[in-house]
């Protein structure tokens, strides 16, 4: 049935189908790999920069480009390709029968996929609003807050470790870096003195503190 269908569409028509189709499934691909958290930019399937878990440069205080995670704030990204295509693609064919002049119809078609262009545009910009709206500032939560060594810090800045802290109710890690003479272990509790960057912070033995 379904090769009798198939056989019976024009040449025009196979090649929009094709192309609406493969737009579909890829659309499908795109939005199951955003709600697992995968990083769909690595697979070549989209312009987002979406972390499979744990920090993100957002988590660490940087500020969010106003180009937005994914391509909502870039027009010139797959996601948006494929988004035209999806609606340019199912426009023309639900009003094939309907609308009978080819003219009006691919300017209809054009229309819904840039409809949907924007559409998607917007909430990628509105998703990254509210998540930059809900991030830490570290150069202003992270001092004085308290944590463990997550990986040996060394002596006298000589180097860096990683350090796990609470901020708000919230755990984090970061890369740590202490003045201290003699390397702070795994396991031992700190309180954080300064920040040095976005993702480093400068530490000290919590007994330390304590006089």
């Amino acid at each position: 049935m379904i090769a009798n269908w198939w056989g019976a569409l024009d040449p025009s028509m196979k090649i929009l189908w094709g192309i609406t189709l493969a737009a579909s499934l890829i659309f499908i691909i795109q939005t199951i790999l955003t709600f697992i958290g995968a990083d769909a930019d690595a697979t070549g399937l989209d312009g987002a920069d979406l972390d499979a878990g744990g920090m993100d440069a957002a988590d660490l205080g940087g500020d969010i480009p106003d180009s937005g995670h994914g391509s909502g704030g870039n027009i010139y990204t797959f996601r948006n390709l494929i988004n035209f295509l999806l609606g340019f693609g199912w426009t023309a064919i639900l009003l094939r029968d309907s609308v009978q002049s080819n003219v009006l119809r691919i300017i209809l078609a054009i229309a819904v996929g840039v409809g949907l262009v924007a559409l998607v545009m917007y909430l990628f910009r509105l998703l990254g609003k509210m998540q930059q709206s809900g991030n830490i500032n570290v150069f202003k939560s992270a001092i004085g807050c308290q944590g463990t060594v997550y990986l040996t810090i060394p002596a006298a800045r000589t180097g860096e470790g990683k350090v796990q802290i609470s901020i708000n109710t919230a755990v984090r890690e970061y890369n740590a870096q202490t003045e201290e003479d003699s390397p702070i272990p795994t396991g031992t509790p700190i309180k954080v003195v300064e920040v040095i960057n976005d993702s480093t912070l400068l530490v000290e033995r919590l007994d330390n503190s304590i006089i």
